[in-house]
């Protein structure tokens, strides 16, 4: 996020219509909680601005995840990202986010 004005003033300038995004952790459990070997693993999530609403809450949520979040990396979790949700557009990322996890360990309900 830390980039996303001069990325915003550049595509316009270019004619392009930019998509403002980020990729974030999501804690397995709390991001508040901080025990090795549990809470070390984040799930990855993108998450897309929809409008000005989603940009102002991915800003939240960034600024959470660095002050209050941060275990080796920062992390959200599903609680603040309930509370962040509205103007988002979320993927589920790469093979290591939450639902392609599950599918990899051969659990489609938890997936579901």
């Amino acid at each position: 996020m830390y980039g996303v004005i001069d990325f915003y003033d550049a595509a316009i300038d270019k004619g392009i219509k930019p998509i403002i995004g980020c990729e974030v952790y999501v804690a397995p459990r709390s991001m508040h909680d901080r025990e090795p070997r549990v809470d070390a693993n984040p799930y990855h999530l993108i998450l897309l601005a929809e409008n000005t609403r989603g940009y102002e809450n991915l800003i939240k949520l960034s600024t959470e995840a660095h002050l209050n979040g941060f275990y080796y990396k920062p992390r959200v979790d599903q609680e603040l990202l309930a509370r962040y949700s509205e103007g988002l557009i979320v993927l589920t990322a790469c093979l290591a986010g939450e639902v392609p996890r599950r599918f990899t360990e051969g659990n489609p309900e938890a997936a579901a």
